[in-house]
């Protein structure tokens, strides 16, 4: 009896963990169609008005351009030195990199310190300190933060580090072995092989369309070459030094002063950029990829530099069609059909020509109708006024994320070392709420139909050579290439 009871209950409980398992069978995510935005926050309709708190700015003997920006609220001070000329944009041709690694291995050691000594004051102090220079940005950057209390000491490291590098060989050894394993590896991304070749099509040879050293670069990169480019690049006669925390002017000019004062003007002229070609006729770049399971797609267009009047009006369209999750691609892609983790665009602009993009990734059995519904709400943007309460819910969300900003001292300074870089007016900030809200909808239909025009979009997809090669094909003219970069001739070519 006691046997056959056994028995039953575990029977018994075997039928309850298989019903409970298929209780706890994942359901298919509801279609976007039923989502509904509760919208319960209050909303106000009143553009928000503010006046931001003014930095005090100095132009030093030497050329440097200081901004301060006084915040007493924590005892913290962050700082941001950006050098004009000093970034990979001006790389020769065949050392497409040189800037980068000239920043990374002057972190590496001193006349006066080694790369472990600098380590281990800056974390005695807990500061943190860094150099970097981005391989098409026309700048490099210092950047550093501490204590109040260790302003004095972290700016001592940081005046080191900047005026006197000394680029240790076994330092730039290491760094040239770290950094190609690193480019080995890259190649096996799907985003990066996406990204390299959009850049590729809608920069051409421009420097801005660099996106990564290379092996033979590196290998060609010499002490003597960071040395020059240290010497060079790095002067103080078009740079700025943006500092933000519990610091006064006359604090910040007197420590700058002490610290800073052996770094002199060079004279050199200022540095020029020149604006990329157009691409060529749209088409359909792929990379083929074996063995991906999943296809990169990015769609994109040339877009416009920073003072471009279309600015505000752009960055609006965007911000509906795919500036985050509650945009059209995210909603459509992921929420409604199912295809991706996320879909999301962006709109670049500096002193050159920068571009539109979405990008995304699916499964390679979707390839097909996500980049249909994709393009689908490009043509939408295009064709369609966006409805009243859709285009006013992204506006106020532009403002509200703008406001929140303005809580960090380091958010803040950046604000003005951006209208300092584009000479922007003084009250550029404080009238951004209301540039935001006085774009209309007819605006934004106008830059969706200019910037997303069919004849502008690029169409670049990474993925398996078999199936989505020949989905491809129903999208337009078709360029293939390797992993590598290199041209995979059509047969009948």
């Amino acid at each position: 009896m006691r046997t056959r009871m056994l028995k039953t209950l575990v029977i018994a409980l075997a039928v309850g963990a298989v019903a409970g398992a298929r209780a706890q069978v994942p359901q298919a995510p509801p279609s976007s169609k039923a989502v509904i935005l509760k919208g319960k926050a209050p909303v106000s309709d009143e553009v928000l008005r503010v006046k931001l708190p003014r930095p005090k700015e100095a132009d030093l003997p030497n050329g440097l351009h200081l901004i301060v920006l006084e915040d007493r609220r924590v005892p913290r001070v962050t700082f941001q030195l950006l050098m004009p000329g000093a970034g990979g944009y001006y790389d020769p041709a065949d050392l497409p990199g040189l800037a980068g690694v000239t920043a990374a291995v002057m972190r590496e050691g001193t006349t006066t310190r080694s790369s472990q000594q600098l380590s281990e004051q800056l974390e005695s102090i807990a500061a943190t300190l860094s150099v970097s220079a981005g391989i098409s940005t026309s700048e490099a950057s210092v950047s550093g933060s501490c204590l109040t209390e260790d302003v004095g000491t972290l700016f001592e490291l940081f005046a080191d580090v900047l005026l006197n590098p000394s680029f240790p060989e076994d330092e730039l050894a290491r760094y040239r072995q770290r950094t190609k394993a690193g480019l080995i590896q890259q190649r096996s991304s799907a985003g990066f092989l996406g990204n390299e070749m959009f850049a590729k099509v809608l920069y051409g040879n421009h420097p801005a369309g660099r996106v990564s050293t290379t092996p033979e670069a590196l290998d060609k990169v010499t002490r003597a070459a960071l040395v020059e480019a240290h010497r060079t690049r790095y002067v103080p006669d078009h740079a700025v030094l943006a500092i933000a925390g519990d610091i006064s002017q006359a604090e910040a000019q007197k420590l700058v002063a002490s610290k800073l004062g052996a770094w002199k003007r060079a004279g050199t002229p200022a540095p020029a950029v020149a604006q990329p070609p157009d691409p060529e006729s749209p088409r359909v770049y792929f990379v083929a990829r074996p063995k991906s399971v999943q296809t990169n797609l990015v769609v994109g267009a040339p877009g416009i530099e920073r003072l471009d009047p279309d600015y505000d009006a752009l960055e609006v369209m965007n911000k509906i069609l795919g500036g985050g999750p509650s945009g059209r691609l995210f909603m459509v892609l992921r929420e409604e059909k199912s295809y991706t983790y996320g879909a999301y665009s962006g709109v670049s602009a500096t002193r050159w020509r920068g571009t539109w993009q979405a990008t995304t990734e699916v499964r390679t059995e979707v390839t097909e109708p996500a980049l249909r519904d994709l393009l689908a709400q490009v043509t939408r943007m295009r064709d369609e006024e966006v409805p009243v309460k859709e285009f006013r819910d992204q506006q106020r969300s532009l403002v509200a994320s703008f406001a929140l900003s303005l809580e960090n001292p380091q958010q803040m300074i950046g604000y003005y070392v951006t209208s300092w870089r584009f000479s922007l007016p003084a009250d550029y900030w404080d009238k951004y709420p209301e540039r935001v809200m006085a774009v209309t909808q007819a605006q934004v239909q106008a830059v969706a139909r200019k910037y997303l025009n069919p004849s502008r979009l690029q169409i670049v997809a990474v993925g398996e050579p078999g199936k989505v090669g020949e989905i491809l094909k129903g999208f337009g003219p078709v360029e293939t290439y390797d992993t590598e970069g290199k041209r995979i001739p059509s047969s009948s070519e």
